[in-house]
């Protein structure tokens, strides 16, 4: 997987409550092809992550933070879940705006078990086929999305995964996605 993904720039949007191996094995697996990964938050510093949404599970630095940050400083985007994580981001209107204008742009955008709440509140889940951990895959389908009880499901540019247990086939199938992606010209930024 070495180059595969060629110094494209992938934001990874978390807050506080991030689950731990949602962000951290994703992030390595684009890392180890070749991408440079960006924490994008709401806060600056640094977000709390967790273990099975219970246990502390240290923290990850913040790069950038969502107010500063534009889907033309990136290629990809990455929204790990947990449960905590995604409800601050979906009451955040910049985290929300990020989050809609990366799938209208059609650039590719990957979620995992409660990640995929992001796309309700960015309200681009309607017509799509997703899967996500059990528990919210009401609320997808409130919102206008087939939901579906699959390890790993691609509709257009939106990839999506049910839970830790899929980060083996989730991992593989973002780092084909990701790379399919023309790469932007001159992908800048950082913090």
């Amino acid at each position: 997987m070495a180059g595969e993904l060629n110094g494209r720039r992938v934001a990874i949007l978390a807050a506080d409550g991030v689950e731990r191996v949602e962000l951290e094995q994703p992030r390595q697996a684009l890392d180890d092809a070749g991408a440079r990964t960006d924490v994008v938050s709401i806060t600056s510093g640094e977000i709390l992550a967790r273990n099975n949404d219970l246990e502390d599970a240290g923290s990850f630095g913040v790069d950038r933070l969502v107010g500063a940050a534009s889907v033309d400083d990136y290629d990809a985007l990455l929204l790990p879940g947990g449960t905590v994580n995604p409800d601050k981001l979906r009451m955040e209107p910049a985290a929300v705006q990020f989050v809609r204008d990366f799938v209208q742009s059609g650039k590719p955008v990957a979620s995992i078990c409660h990640g995929p709440w992001n796309f309700v509140e960015a309200d681009v889940a309607r017509g799509r086929r997703l899967t996500s951990f059990p528990s919210i895959r009401t609320d997808l389908r409130n919102a206008g999305a087939e939901v579906v009880d699959e390890q790993v499901v691609t509709d257009g540019n939106i990839t999506t995964s049910r839970s830790p247990d899929d980060l083996p086939a989730f991992c593989e199938r973002i780092v084909q996605e990701f790379a399919r992606a023309p790469q932007t010209a001159g992908a800048g930024g950082g913090s």
